[in-house]
């Protein structure tokens, strides 16, 4: 009933604007169950609409709640990504390759020579790894980079649709679908599926207090990017906890985190972006959220 209440109230407040018209004639936009949280950053159109809110939970770890609803997913939702097995690349720089991003997210862990591990079903050796990204399945803008046909895929995929997960799926099964790109991390990294928490509680990292970008999707047009500061960290126990009782989300992924973790928006009144959260270190992939040039 309360959120029938805010969805009536947003409707009634947005009524005549370009979002209102969004709410009534494609998808509900998703509304914050609370009026906890500063606002920090809030962009609306006819396409896309997003809101950030800085939030403390359990009274200590300063986060970022960000909000998206997006018309048309398969098409606003980009990827940009350094040179495969060449180099990394900050991704302020990564996002003048998409300029339509109104919102940018860091995206896949990555190999390189400072963190060299691959999973065990990886074959090869780190070195045949090393400035690529996670996944037995890489895909950028329909290209494929790898595709390791044995090896399950632990990720989120963009398709015509919009973004899904898939937890130790094959490549060929995600082929399937004809995906446009990929972002991964570790096998266990999926946080939530089908509105049930996944997380293997047992797995040393889920208990690791560290800086961290969480993406969660609440249905087809509406998402929820979970953005942990470093000033004491977040555990994925807490993280898990937090978006279930919040959100209720569909399925929720950890993206990379620690230093990769960044956050840019659209300066207020400026279609530059701005570092909202994080230091631009040089990464391998990220994920942008688009207004529609066409």
């Amino acid at each position: 009933m309360k959120r029938l209440a805010c969805c009536i109230l947003l409707m009634l407040l947005f009524a005549g604007s370009a979002c209102g018209e969004v709410v009534e004639e494609v998808n509900e936009r998703y509304v914050w169950e609370s009026e906890k949280g500063k606002i920090i950053r809030r962009y609306e159109d006819e396409d896309l609409c997003y809101t950030i809110r800085r939030i403390v939970i359990q009274k200590r770890t300063t986060c970022y709640v960000t909000n998206v609803w997006m018309r048309d997913p398969g098409r606003q939702v980009k990827k940009a990504a350094a040179q495969w097995g060449k180099s990394l690349a900050a991704p302020s720089k990564l996002a003048k390759k998409v300029p339509e991003a109104a919102l940018v997210i860091n995206g896949s862990g990555y190999i390189n020579r400072t963190y060299p591990d691959i999973p065990e079903t990886y074959p090869g050796t780190s070195e045949d790894y090393y400035n690529t990204s996670y996944g037995s399945l890489v895909i950028t803008d329909g290209e494929i980079f790898r595709n390791l046909e044995d090896v399950p895929f632990y990720g989120v995929v963009l398709n015509a649709d919009g973004l899904n997960m898939y937890v130790g799926v094959l490549p060929e099964k995600i082929l399937e679908t004809d995906p446009i790109s990929t972002w991964s991390f570790y096998d266990k990294c999926a946080l939530i599926d089908q509105h049930e928490a996944i997380l293997d509680t047992e797995w040393d990292f889920a208990e690791h207090k560290a800086t961290r970008t969480i993406l969660a999707c609440i249905d087809k047009n509406n998402y929820v990017i979970l953005t942990a500061t470093n000033n004491i960290g977040l555990r994925l126990t807490t993280a898990t906890d937090y978006l279930m009782e919040t959100f209720h989300p569909l399925w929720a992924f950890n993206l990379d985190g620690g230093p990769s973790s960044d956050l840019f928006a659209w300066k207020k009144g400026t279609k530059k972006l701005q570092n909202i959260f994080g230091t631009d270190r040089k990464d391998f992939d990220i994920m942008c959220f688009c207004v529609l040039t066409e």
